[in-house]
């Protein structure tokens, strides 16, 4: 069997198998809707609630993908200034560690207050969330290059700029994708924590606003379908940041050309 056929084949198998299970257990034990809701019913929500969760979505979406696009040029633009000075990375590294190890939901209510407009303030939350992944991974691989090299561009005289762009970049790259791949999941956990904790309504409204308003009516299966698309979104997230990774080192990496 194909690698990319057994890719899609297997976690498509045990997705049936699970869900098979979940609704003989929630046929079998009579589970009541308020509860539990079955797959079938889950799904029945889905379809007969589009039109609010899908706008929840869009809006839940365009956040995420706002958030992720800062972080990857805030993050990467970081990462140069850190791999031109170890003095420099050595001073302000532990403060984008700070950022990563502080509760978003500690600070998102400041930031909420702080900034006015509703869109910015969760594209804020966000970023903070989904940026050190980027600078961590990015940085590392700046800094993991071939000493050969290095002294091969040492020996020719090339400058600063001509050592980031022709030798620290193509050796950063299998590194930076991977943070994209993470990234972009801490993205949409960031985009859905901040939506939580500024509680917006209206219109505007994101899929988290959707999982609480389901909740204050005991409407489970809603919640369970709005779960369902922060999920479905996640794995989306991740098989794009895959494709991307496979797109700009297929070619040439030993990680994309590995046959294990």
């Amino acid at each position: 069997m194909k690698p990319h056929v057994a890719r899609i084949l297997y976690p498509s198998i045990v997705a049936i198998v699970l869900l098979t299970l979940w609704q003989g257990i929630v046929t079998g034990f009579k589970l009541p809707p308020y509860l539990v809701p079955s797959p079938i019913l889950m799904l029945q929500t889905l379809v007969t609630d589009w039109q609010a969760l899908g706008l929840a979505l869009l809006f839940t979406l365009k956040i995420t993908l706002f958030s992720f696009l800062t972080a990857v040029v805030v993050g990467v633009l970081i990462s140069f200034v850190f791999v031109q000075s170890r003095l420099v990375e050595t001073a302000l590294f532990p403060y984008a560690v700070l950022l990563q190890v502080t509760p978003i939901v500690a600070v998102a209510p400041l930031i909420i207050i702080w900034v006015k407009n509703p869109t910015a303030s969760l594209v804020i939350c966000a970023t903070l969330v989904a940026l050190f992944p980027i600078i961590s991974n990015t940085t590392l691989g700046l800094r993991s290059i071939d000493p050969d090299l290095q002294s091969y561009f040492a020996m020719n005289r090339a400058n600063r700029l001509q050592m980031l762009f022709r030798l620290r970049v193509p050796s950063a790259l299998p590194y930076f994708f991977g943070g994209l791949r993470i990234s972009s999941g801490l993205a949409l956990i960031g985009a859905v924590v901040a939506e939580f904790v500024a509680g917006t309504g209206g219109s505007s409204t994101g899929l988290a606003y959707q999982i609480l308003f389901a909740g204050y009516q005991l409407n489970i299966p809603r919640m369970f379908a709005a779960l369902l698309l922060i999920s479905l979104t996640g794995v989306a997230l991740f098989v794009l940041m895959a494709w991307l990774s496979k797109l700009a080192l297929g070619s040439w990496h030993a990680s994309e050309l590995s046959r294990d």
